[in-house]
C-alpha cells in the first residue's frame, strides 16, 4: 500500500519524493517577500506523519542545526511515513536575532492563531494549518533564553496521551520534566488536537551547543525508530537506565542585585542549604551566598553575571533520588564522546580535530 500525494501550500508532493516547499508569509514593509521553508520527505510506504520544528523563538538556533544534521541522515533514505522539518518557524525573529516578532509578540503564546489576527497569530495559523494539522506526532526544539542555558531535557505532559511516556523514553534524555502546558503554546495546541508532541530544551539562545545538538539529533532519531519510521539502532545508547521524571521544579532567585559568581554547573546535584553561587558587590565589598532551597538537579542557569534582585538564577528540578539522577546525567554526557562524529554531515567531519 502506497501513500497518497501530500498537499502543502497548494504544492502536491508525490510519495517517494523529497523536496522543499516555501510557504508564503506576510511580506516586510519594504515589500520583500518572506517564506517559511519546509523540508518534506514523503515516503513510499504508509507510516506516521512527524513534524519537527525549530526557532519558534527566533533566537533559539540549536534546533536549526539539529534539523540540518537530521536531513543529512542516511536512515531517511528509506523513510516509512512522512517527515515535515521546519528549521526556522519564526523567520522574522530569526533574521533579527530576536526571540520575538517585530511587534514584540511571543509566537509561542499565539497558537492556534488566526488568519485575520496579528502577525504572530497569522504565522501561528499558517504553521497549524499547513504543518501541524494532519500530523500524527511532533517534536518542537527549543533552548534557554538569551544568557540562560538549559540542560538537555524533555518537557511533556505525560498523561496527555497514553503514548507519551514511551515517546519521551525513546528520545533518551536522562531528565523528563512532566510539566503542564502553557496557554497559547504550540505544545498546548498539540495537546488540544491529541497530537503527541515532545518539547526538547537544550543550550542557550544565539549559541551553538554541540552537546545539546548531538543529544537532540539522537533523540529525534530515537523517536523515529520507536515510531517505525526508520530502521536500525543508535551507534551507542548513552543511558543504561530509563529517564528520570521530575514532577516539579522551581527557580532560585537573587536576593539582591550584584555580580554573580556561579559555583554550580548544569546537571549538578545540590542539597538544601548548599551554597550554589555568591553575589558580590564591587562597591560595598560585600558577598552574599546563594543557597539551594531544596534538594535537586540544576537543569537551567543564568550565564550573565550581572544580576538584579529577584532575577532567576538557577532552575532546580526535584527527583525522588537526585543523587542517582546526577550520576545518570554524568554517564549520559560521557556517552557523547567528542570523537564520536556519527551524527555530523560529511561536510563537517573533515573540519574536526
Amino acid at each position: 500500500m502506497s501513500l497518497s500525494p501530500l498537499i502543502i501550500a497548494e504544492h502536491s508532493i508525490a510519495p517517494g519524493t523529497r523536496t522543499r516547499v516555501d510557504i508564503p508569509l506576510p511580506s516586510l514593509y519594504t515589500q520583500t517577500p518572506v517564506f517559511m521553508p519546509v523540508h518534506v520527505i514523503h515516503g513510499r510506504r504508509p507510516g506516521p506523519r512527524l513534524f519537527v520544528t525549530a526557532a519558534v523563538h527566533g533566537d533559539e538556533i540549536n534546533g536549526v542545526e539539529i534539523i540540518r544534521r537530521l536531513l543529512n541522515q542516511r536512515a531517511l533514505d528509506h523513510l516509512k511515513g512522512t517527515l515535515l522539518a521546519v528549521p526556522v518557524v519564526n523567520v522574522y525573529g530569526y533574521v533579527r536575532q530576536s526571540r520575538y516578532l517585530p511587534d514584540r509578540r511571543d509566537l509561542n503564546r499565539s497558537f492556534p492563531g488566526s488568519d485575520t489576527g496579528s502577525l504572530a497569530a497569522r504565522l501561528a495559523a499558517t504553521l497549524i494549518n499547513e504543518i501541524v494539522a494532519g500530523s500524527t506526532h511532533g517534536v518542537d526544539l527549543h533552548t534557554g533564553a538569551i544568557h540562560r542555558e538549559n540542560l538537555s531535557q524533555i518537557r511533556v505532559t505525560l498523561d496527555a496521551d497514553e503514548s507519551m511516556p514511551d515517546l519521551a523514553n525513546a528520545f533518551g534524555t536522562p531528565v523528563i520534566l512532566d510539566a503542564d502546558v502553557r496557554p497559547g503554546s504550540l505544545r498546548a495546541e498539540a495537546v488540544a488536537r491529541h497530537i503527541p508532541l515532545i518539547l526538547y530544551e537544550g543550550g542557550e539562545a544565539l549559541r551553538f551547543d554541540e552537546f545539546a545538538i548531538r543529544a537532540g539529533l539522537r533523540g529525534i532519531l530515537g523517536v523515529m525508530r520507536h515510531l517505525g519510521m526508520v530502521r536500525g539502532a543508535a551507534t551507542r545508547r548513552p543511558l543504561d537506565k530509563a529517564p528520570v521524571v521530575a514532577r516539579s521544579s522551581s527557580w532560585v532567585r537573587a536576593g539582591q542585585s550584584g555580580v554573580l559568581l556561579s559555583l554550580t554547573p548544569l546537571g549538578a546535584y545540590v542539597k538544601k542549604g548548599d551554597t550554589i553561587g555568591i553575589i558580590t558587590d564591587p562597591f560595598l565589598l560585600e558577598d552574599t551566598p546563594v543557597k539551594a532551597p531544596c534538594n535537586g538537579i540544576v537543569i537551567g542557569r543564568i550565564n550573565l553575571p550581572l544580576v538584579t534582585e529577584g532575577e532567576a538564577l538557577y532552575h532546580l528540578a526535584r527527583f525522588g533520588d537526585p543523587e542517582a539522577t546526577a550520576e545518570q546525567l554524568e554517564r549520559y554526557r560521557d556517552g557523547f564522546d567528542p570523537e564520536d562524529n556519527f551524527n555530523l554531515s560529511p561536510a563537517i567531519e573533515p573540519l574536526l580535530p
